[in-house]
């Protein structure tokens, strides 16, 4: 099986404990190193996302400022992705026996449809279940807790995993105002988790999981699988 799913948020806004609302969209290196990664490795690679929606690029992503000097490099390579591929797949439609893995980037659109997306959680419980690959980083590992079996009981708890930290999201200038914060949320739910230093790379392996704390994170999350996927 030669084809990795990567599953990207629909959202564009994330609506803030104080009434305003924060626009939000993918986060470009963390679509574009993982691509390319996997794409270098002889993997074929797919994107869904709730109803098929392509969200809007997180435009702090492509400012040097916050994203780092490459953020260009990645933008591009994101944008080719994306519109090479043409419409996302609805993850409705997602048949996971295609798949030898799941990928799940941030942005914080993840904190706002699929940590609670269904038909995300029925694929993660499979993989899970299969054991195949699972890839989260940033803020994707929210996602993670779509993944909730028929007695409500979260399919991760228990897990060894990293996202983005509560100091990140300070750092950011995000957790004031944010309805709830992943790495404490994470925790809260009985995952086993562990940060490195604020905005390093930082990954953490446990069987088929494989996380990455932040952008920065991305690639070698990704390296980690090609390498376990071969």
């Amino acid at each position: 099986m030669n084809r990795i799913l990567i599953v990207m948020s629909a959202a564009d806004t994330w609506e803030r404990t104080d009434g305003t609302s924060y626009p939000t969209g993918y986060w470009a290196e963390e679509l574009a190193a993982p691509h390319a990664k996997f794409v270098q490795a002889g993997f074929e690679v797919d994107f869904a996302s709730p109803g098929g929606v392509l969200p809007p690029l997180d435009a702090h992503s492509a400012d040097p400022a916050v994203a780092g000097a490459d953020c260009g490099r990645h933008l591009e390579h994101a944008e080719k992705a994306l519109r090479e591929f043409g419409p996302l797949l609805d993850l409705s439609d997602v048949d996971l026996d295609d798949y030898a893995a799941v990928v799940l980037p941030g942005g914080h659109g993840p904190v706002v449809d699929l940590h609670q997306d269904a038909d995300l959680g029925r694929l993660l419980t499979q993989a899970d279940r299969e054991g195949k690959l699972i890839g989260a980083v940033c803020h994707g590992p929210a996602a993670l807790l779509s993944a909730v079996d028929s007695d409500g009981k979260w399919v991760f708890a228990g897990r060894e995993m990293t996202a983005f930290t509560d100091e990140e999201e300070q750092l950011f200038g995000t957790a004031d105002g944010a309805p709830w914060l992943l790495a404490s949320r994470l925790r809260e739910r009985g995952a086993q988790h562990s940060g490195g230093q604020a905005y390093q790379a930082h990954t953490v392996r446990d069987g088929n999981l494989f996380t990455g704390q932040n952008p920065t994170s991305s690639g070698p999350m990704a390296e980690a699988m090609i390498a376990a996927l071969s």
